[in-house]
């Protein structure tokens, strides 16, 4: 099999019509640094088996076999036309947390996880099949749009330095990471450092995965760190005990009561979820200016639909505590940064990147001696990711407001402060009646059309 070629400003070759079916090796290179790189983030997936055992009272073994299934699902996205590095709905997991926290432990838990995330996938495919992921990104006021990115760029960073956040677990070590990272992904002295040093462009295109490794060896050696203990052979994957213990298959199908008590969650999951989809359609649209040899297609109702298949497959099979969504950020970042930095002979598609760095991910969640050499490091690789998921939502909020007003930007800061503190649909609700007070010319007519909506670039 030979790769097929893309015309100059095209897009990428793909199958099967409208799925845009993406084969390796025939309509896509593998790129070995985002392979690698993925690789060492598998740390990002592994740090939720914490949680699915602190809360769920699921086993170890088992939670990791339900990070397996998760990492292959992300590959749907890549595969079937959708350009999204897809990750959960990671802002709301503490909300996820709260809600689960509030029915006995054991089963109980379980099922109101299935039904939290049946109706999550529920919203999804609604929003997918009737357009309305693409009506929301063309039509949603713009200062909802940066409200809701404000929010979940606040709530990221204030998981991390809350009292009980990550960074205080291994401070020196986890702040270490987010400024080399920070500095490698973002910095505008790097930018010059990669085109006079050949070494810099190196190490530069493996992300944060360098600086992970950086301040991972360096925890250790000041005792921040435990040391891991290696394992060899393969990750054990007990789908049979998950199948009966911890899935509808085994435990039967949740009440309605479970569905009326999700729904509310649910569908502040998805507007928290919609603030990663801004993100994903302001950064293509970054790209695209940057690579004019390849088109980038973001379709928010594939995306959409894409993510309700995760979430139907995750409620039946392998309910998963931080839920599916349309990005993981810090990925998506990661690859973007790559192909912007890079020319066709580097990189030829941004395709490549985004499939390799789950196919290095996925394959190393599968090997024991990666799994056992990265697991102290858990904490370090989730807070870098959260950091810098909220110094992306952050900048993107304030570029998308620089077209706007000041009464858009007053707006957006009080919908972002009272998303990140009192939950997505207290934020949401404040924005309606904010715009309805302050931005609405009740004399004039409606006042949509000041509110500056940007039509997504390349959407379907």
């Amino acid at each position: 099999m030979s790769l097929r070629k893309r015309a100059d400003g095209g897009e990428q070759p793909s199958t099967l019509g409208f799925l845009k079916l993406r084969i390796p090796f025939v309509h896509y290179k593998l790129e070995l640094p985002d392979i690698l790189q993925g690789a060492i983030l598998c740390v990002v997936p592994l740090s939720i088996s914490g949680l699915m055992t602190s809360v769920l009272g699921i086993p170890f073994e088992v939670a990791v076999a339900f990070v397996v299934i998760n990492n292959f699902l992300f590959m749907l996205h890549g595969h079937f036309g959708d350009p999204a590095v897809s990750g959960w709905i990671t802002a709301g997991i503490p909300l996820y947390v709260a809600f689960l926290s509030g029915y006995p432990e054991g089963d109980a838990r379980i099922l109101a996880l299935v039904a939290l995330q049946l109706t999550v996938a529920a919203v999804f495919f609604a929003m997918g099949l009737f357009k309305g992921a693409d009506v929301l990104v063309r039509k949603m006021l713009m200062s909802l749009k940066a409200g809701i990115l404000i929010g979940a760029g606040f709530s990221a960073v204030m998981t991390e330095f809350s009292d009980t956040g990550r960074v205080w677990s291994m401070p020196i070590t986890i702040l270490l990471g987010a400024t080399l990272g920070f500095f490698m992904l973002f910095s505008r002295t790097a930018a010059p450092l990669r085109e006079r040093y050949p070494m810099f462009r190196f190490i530069a295109q493996y992300g944060i995965a360098v600086p992970f490794l950086i301040a991972y060896v360096f925890g250790i050696l000041i005792g921040e760190v435990q040391a891991p203990s290696l394992q060899w052979g393969w990750v054990s994957l007990p789908f049979g005990e998950m199948l009966d213990s911890y899935t509808v298959f085994g435990l039967g199908w949740p009440s309605y009561q479970y569905f009326l008590d999700a729904l509310p969650l649910a569908l502040a999951a998805y507007v928290i979820a919609f603030g990663d989809v801004l993100v994903i359609d302001s950064l293509f649209k970054n790209a695209d200016k940057v690579r004019k040899d390849e088109k980038l297609v973001f379709s928010p109702r594939r995306n959409s639909i894409i993510a309700g298949i995760r979430n139907l497959f995750h409620g039946l099979c392998a309910p998963f505590i931080s839920l599916s969504g349309p990005s993981w950020t810090g990925g998506q970042a990661l690859v973007v940064n790559r192909y912007m930095n890079n020319d066709r002979k580097a990189m030829d598609s941004y395709w490549g990147g985004a499939n390799s760095i789950y196919w290095g991910m996925s394959i190393a969640l599968l090997l024991l001696p990666v799994v056992s050499l990265f697991k102290p490091g858990l904490n370090i690789g989730l807070a870098l990711t959260l950091l810098i998921q909220g110094y992306l939502c952050g900048y993107l909020a304030v570029e998308m407001l620089g077209k706007g007003s000041n009464l858009q930007r007053g707006v957006a800061v009080i919908v972002g402060a009272i998303l990140a503190t009192k939950g997505a649909a207290w934020g949401l609700g404040a924005g309606l009646i904010l715009w309805l007070v302050l931005e609405r010319d009740w004399l004039a007519g409606d006042s949509r059309t000041a509110s500056g909506a940007a039509e997504p670039a390349g959407s379907e």
